[in-house]
Order: structure tokens, then sequence, then C-alpha cells
């Protein structure tokens, strides 16, 4: 991806922070403008308290007056408690979600049939701070048919289906998470898994940073006893680089984002696919002819940009970085200013990380009917805070879709309201799913079975070995067959038979 300022992923320090990049939900300040008489919707409160969106959910829309999911009193089928979902009752429906997943990630079930005698994960307490959809949950589960206990929450306010969080919660998983959740909501449940009774966490999977941030900040006794962070984001990521370098991460973490495997599937070939779903679900567009302009050439940029060439878009690149500029170049993309473009384009898709990449002004210049979205781990690349002014009006068009009105009349279509849009309006491929959850199953078998002193407080990336093996789990689903090195040919390349079979250095 392009770089990420410290500025565009500072490490939380509560309200202020959120204020400052929007955080997960509307700040105080905005949600008195939202109030006024001057919006047809409520805007971003209203798309949270929507439960059915196009990414697949079952649930029902919920009404204003409906009880939060906090104030109801709900138990699974055998009496179990411990957890907070939107209605425990939908678990049939996400037990077929989950199985369906199932089928399409070979990778990690073949992971938990070899590994579930062994139990490589017994005794480990993970906290988990993810997506909470049916693909997790098959992650998940395995980490339980592996010996771990897990209590798990929702990273995305957005990107949670209610009726997988019921099916994990059917099974006596601690979950609390719903769709919808508001910034109360959000942090409370990441507490929830952390702080309860006869629980001692010593793991933690994190997309994103927050369940670290929690740790760090409210419950740093705990922090300091854990055996090891996993985390799968640039933005969790350049968080604990941070925490590093302020002498302030005091265990050892595994960056997943940046392994191969991880990199190549989940940011290019799933993004190249999910960028067409969501903006088809929301919007209903026709492809050809139109102009677009992406924010960003690293890994999800490449996808989105290739995605769109596909589908016969005229596609514009915005870069900071030299060398994914010239890449973008080299693949046909013409490499522009926003500024430039931004009076022109038809849609515009940003992938940096970075914070207010579209800006006000720029939204202010787009022409009528202009889509925005963001693919994006973070939620700040689209000043969604400077558009709830009382100049404008949101009309909320359908779920995830909003319609911003400029006193002349002018709309822009604003999905997601700025969130990772393939998590919040489609879906993503199961196959590259199981590829990340596998890595980050493998990346929590290490750290918590490292003998002493083989990790130290540091920012590690996953052995290359680890990656191979990745890979070559899920390739009896392509029916592929690998070549094998003669003795001979091993001898003259240096290499092991088994691998690994390229250095460190090596750029697939």
């Amino acid at each position: 991806m392009a770089a990420v300022t410290a500025e565009g992923a500072n490490t939380r320090d509560g309200t202020k922070l959120l204020s400052e990049e929007q955080g997960r939900t509307d700040s105080p300040a905005a949600a008195k403008v939202v109030g006024k008489k001057k919006y047809r919707s409520r805007s971003a409160s209203a798309s949270s308290q929507d439960s059915y969106s196009s990414s697949g959910s079952y649930s029902e829309s919920s009404s204003e007056d409906e009880l939060s999911p906090r104030e109801k009193i709900q138990k699974n089928s055998t009496g179990f408690a411990d957890f907070c979902v939107k209605k425990i009752s939908q678990h049939a429906y996400g037990r077929r979600e989950i199985e369906i997943a199932e089928q399409e990630m070979p990778g990690i079930m073949a992971l938990r049939s070899k590994a579930q005698e062994d139990k490589p994960l017994k005794s480990a307490r993970i906290v988990g701070c993810t997506h909470i959809n049916a693909q997790t949950a098959v992650l998940v589960e395995t980490l339980v048919a592996l010996g771990a206990q897990v209590r798990w929450s929702a990273c995305n306010i957005h990107s949670t289906q209610n009726e997988v969080a019921a099916a994990l919660a059917e099974t006596g998983i601690p979950v609390f998470a719903w769709r919808g959740e508001n910034e109360e909501d959000f942090w409370w449940c990441i507490e929830k898994t952390i702080s309860a009774d006869s629980w001692q966490p010593n793991m933690i999977l994190d997309d994103g940073g927050d369940a670290t941030h929690i740790m760090v900040k409210k419950f740093p006794a705990i922090f300091k006893l854990l055996k090891g962070i996993v985390e799968e984001s640039v933005t969790g990521i350049h968080r604990l680089y941070q925490l590093s370098q302020s002498s302030k991460l005091t265990i050892p973490a595994m960056n997943v984002n940046d392994s191969v495997i991880k990199t190549k599937f989940d940011n290019l070939y799933s993004c190249r696919e999910s960028i067409v779903d969501s903006l088809k679900r929301t919007t209903d567009l026709m492809f050809g002819g139109k102009q677009v302009v992406v924010c960003g050439y690293g890994q999800v940029g490449k996808g989105c940009c290739q995605s769109m060439k596909s589908m016969g878009c005229v596609v514009y690149v915005t870069e900071i970085d030299p060398i994914c500029a010239i890449q973008a170049a080299m693949d046909g993309f013409q490499i522009v200013k926003l500024e430039k473009v931004i009076k022109q384009v038809d849609i515009v898709i940003t992938a940096t990380g970075n914070k207010n990449v579209v800006s006000r002004d720029h939204m202010d210049k787009m022409k009528n009917g202009c889509i925005v979205c963001n693919m994006g781990h973070s939620n700040t690349e689209i000043d969604v805070l400077s558009l709830k002014t009382q100049d404008l009006i949101w009309e909320k068009v359908r779920s995830q879709v909003d319609h911003i009105i400029w006193p002349g009349g002018k709309r822009m279509v604003l999905l997601a309201e700025g969130r990772r849009v393939n998590l919040s309006c489609s879906s993503v491929p199961s196959l590259v799913v199981s590829i990340t959850a596998v890595t980050q199953a493998l990346a929590l078998i290490e750290l918590f079975n490292a003998p002493a002193g083989r990790y130290k407080a540091d920012v590690y990336l996953m052995p290359k070995l680890m990656d191979e093996f990745v890979a070559s789990l899920h390739l009896a689903a392509f029916e592929a067959n690998l070549t094998e090195l003669s003795d001979e040919q091993a001898k003259y390349m240096g290499l092991s038979k088994t691998g690994p079979f390229k250095p460190t250095y090596y750029r697939y």
C-alpha cells in the first residue's frame, strides 16, 4: 500500500482521536448536527441501526425504538449467557452460512483436521477483535478445535453478520458484536472480551489495533503477561511499530499483514473481485466508459485498478510513492493529482490507509452523482465529518448508501459512510479468507509455543517457510501438482527440497 503517515494512524487515546478522525462512529459534535431538521435521515446512526445489508445478512431491519442487545437478556439453547448478539434465535441461519463458507475454505479446514488431535493451542486464551462473518467464524471455531479458549468482538461496526454471531454464541463461544454498534457499544464489546470472571487472556488476534490499544491503556498488567499479538491490518501494524518505537510494546507481535501470501491474496486478488461486487450491489452501476480514480496503488489499489479496467472503465491513479507510481504507469494507468480529475470522474475509490485523502474541498468540486467509497482499512480516508454541516442534506437511499445533497441540488453518493465498502456492502471470497485465516492461526501457534527468548518485544514478519506452507494447503483446491527438485538441482541452487524456496528479500 501507499505509505501511511503517523498522523493518519495514531494510537487511539479515546474520544479525542475518535472525534478528530471520525473514529468508528460519529463524534458528539457531529451527533448534534445530525439531529437538526436539515437532515432527512440520521445519516451514520440511521445506517448503523439497519441490520440488513447487501452482504448477505438475514437479520431483519431494526426500528429506532428496538432495545439494544445490551439491554436484552439472552441465553442459548443450553442456558449459556456469556455473550451479546442481536438475536440468538437467528443462530440456525448463521450455522448454514458457516457450513457454506467451510466448503470454500480448504486450507483452514485442512489445518483443523491435521492439528486438532495435537491441540497446539491448548491453554491459549485468545482475545479476538476482527470482522465477524461466516469466514471468520470458521477461523474462530478452528482455534477452539485446536485447544484455545476465545472471547470475540468486532473491529468494524458495519461488517458483523448478526446471524453468524448468534451461531457462535449458540456453540458456547463468548461473542460480543452486532451490526450497527455505536461508539460506546464498540468499546464496551472489546472490553467484555478482555475482562471477565475466571478469564486471563494470554494472546491477542487483532485487526486494526483496537483490542491492543484498550489492553495497553486500561489493562496494562494483563498486557505485560501476554505471550504475543497477531495483527493483520496496515493500520494495526503501524500502531504496533509506534508502540515499539516508544518502548511501550513489551511483548512480541507477529505482522501477518505483510506476509507474502496474505498481501497477495487478501489485498490484491480479493479486492480485485470484491470492489465490483460492492459497487454493483449498492448502486446497480454500469461500469463501461465510466471514469474512475483510485487513490493509492498498493496491493489493494492494484486489485481495484485491474478490476475497473477489465470492466471498461477509464482509470486514473493517485500516488505519493514513486515506485508504486511507476508500477501504475507501466500497467497503463495515468498518474494524476486528485485535484486535476475530481471534477470529471464518476467514481472515487480510496485505498491508502491515510487521513483525509478525499477532503471536503474535493467533494465540493465533484460532479453530480459521483460515487465515493473506501477500500482501505482505515475509515479516515474520506473526510465524512466535514459533510455533517447544516448546509448539506443527508438522504438515506438504502442500507449503506447515503446521498449527500448540496444547496444547489448536486448529489454525491457515499457508500458505507467511508468504511471498508467490500466488507460493509458485499462479501469477500471465502478462499481468500481461508488463506488469511491459516496465516493468522499459524502465527498464533508459533508465538504461543515459541520457547523463551526466541521472540523479543518487537514486531516480526512471518517466517518464509510458514508462508509456503499456507500456500501448499490451498493448492489442492486448484488441482495443482508441484514439481519437486532433484537432489542435484537442490544442491546446485543451495536449497532444501522442502523449502523455503526463496530468500526473505525476494519480491514476488
